[in-house]
């Protein structure tokens, strides 16, 4: 990770201030629609313009509730929220920020309660990533965490200490993201151009992906399908690269790995590498792509040139069987556009269940859009601002019911706002 990402010159003190005064800005936004080759996708959106509908402008979709300021004065990378959690139990999120994660409670009446703060032991720890799963025999939650020192920390959220903590990553770690229904199983992407699946439960590494036809720089971003059997991934090789777990041989690594036990055995856990990915392209973006996440069977990644793409590997009518590894051929669904966000480790929000993604920019602003699920092409997007929210926006999470959107800020402070109904999406 270069130095200019973990770099701040603000060592102010806490400052809970409720600004109430929020501006809002709102359009509507039609993506469009189109599949190109991959040689007409870069000369078409070089000079792509912006679609914008006449549709009377209605108010923004959330509404600024409360806002806080970590006394670390650092950037804060990373915000999660706990979905985990049961429709009654209370709103629970995390961000990581210098070498520190904090759990946050959103209360319903509103406002934000600090939980819990773990401090890493190495004061020279930057985290840029955090994320849920829970103790499969206790039921405890716990909450992943990793960096600039690319040592993964899995910390007991209720016991505020670390129960679990993995090195084998050469360099920073910049993403972590938990399987949807194996919440033993964690996945990592680094800075060594790698990309890790562990097994929390028994402390092993499963599988490293990469080497050969894997990413050629940093791994920014990952993420597992809704069925947890695909792995996305994305790079500073400007590439997006799927990884198939479905087979036997991943099936049966995964399986071993619940049950091994390092004491019991005289030899290390079997871990497989995978060199070759089951689809890769570079025909999506032409910079770095630090934000990657499926949307069904599409995919939704951004870069750093203003748009947050929607796309499928092969052609439309393609399922992702037919599509051979050597072919690199994508269809672009829509496009999703917006102003001001032209550096790199800024990620959007998705809530996969109530169809909405978030993305902030250099000016602390947040764009959000709702798709129509009637109209796959269309979107109604909104713009939120706040006179005191001027700092670049680094990551957005979404509650469950995406009743709640909290951001975190470069100058370390952390923005709930709330849906304008009374319900939620």
């Amino acid at each position: 990770m270069s130095s200019d990402k973990v770099k701040n010159g603000n060592d102010d003190s806490d400052d809970s201030c409720g600004d109430e005064s929020a501006s809002y800005t709102t359009n509507s936004t039609t993506s469009r629609s189109k599949s190109p080759s991959a040689s007409s996708t870069r000369s078409k959106r070089r000079g792509r313009r912006s679609t914008k509908s006449s549709k009377p402008k209605n108010r923004a979709a959330y509404k600024y509730d409360t806002h806080v300021k970590e006394n670390h004065g650092a950037n804060i990378f990373g915000v999660a929220f706990n979905t985990l959690l049961g429709k009654e139990e209370p709103q629970v999120f995390a961000t990581a920020g210098s070498n520190r994660v904090t759990v946050y409670e959103c209360p319903r009446q509103g406002g934000m309660q600090l939980l819990h703060c773990y401090a890493d032991p190495d004061p020279d720890e930057v985290f840029y990533t955090c994320a849920w799963s829970y103790d499969l025999k206790s039921s405890a939650p716990l909450l992943a965490a990793a960096g600039y020192r690319g040592v993964i920390r899995v910390i007991d959220v209720e016991q505020n200490e670390a129960v679990g903590n993995y090195i084998g990553h050469g360099q920073a770690i910049n993403e972590l993201k938990f399987h949807p229904h194996k919440l033993q199983l964690l996945l990592s992407g680094s800075k060594d151009h790698a990309i890790r699946l562990w097994n929390i439960q028994t402390h092993v590494c499963i599988a490293i992906l990469g080497g050969v036809e894997g990413h050629r720089d940093e791994v920014l971003s990952i993420d597992f399908n809704m069925r947890g059997d695909r792995i996305v991934s994305s790079g500073m090789d400007h590439s997006l690269k799927l990884w198939c777990l479905n087979t036997q041989e991943f099936q049966h690594k995964i399986e071993l790995s619940n049950t091994f036990s390092q004491e019991k055995s005289t030899l290390p856990f079997p871990t497989v590498t995978k060199h070759f990915p089951d689809f890769s392209t570079r025909d999506i973006h032409r910079n770095y792509v630090d934000c990657v996440q499926w949307f069904g069977n599409f995919v939704l990644s951004k870069s750093c040139e203003n748009a947050i793409v929607c796309w499928k590997p092969g052609q439309l009518h393609q399922s992702f069987e037919q599509v051979k590894p050597s072919d690199s051929s994508c269809t672009i669904i829509a496009e999703f556009e917006y102003d001001e966000c032209e550096i790199w480790f800024v990620r959007f929000g998705f809530n996969p269940w109530q169809k909405v993604i978030a993305l902030g920019n250099q000016q602390g602003n947040v764009y959000v859009w709702e798709l129509d699920p009637s109209d796959p092409e269309g979107a109604h997007m909104t713009t939120l601002q706040n006179l005191r929210s001027v700092s670049t926006v680094r990551q957005i999470a979404f509650s469950r019911d995406a009743s709640v959107l909290v951001y975190v800020c470069d100058d370390a402070t952390v923005w709930r706002w709330n849906r304008r109904q009374a319900t939620a999406l």
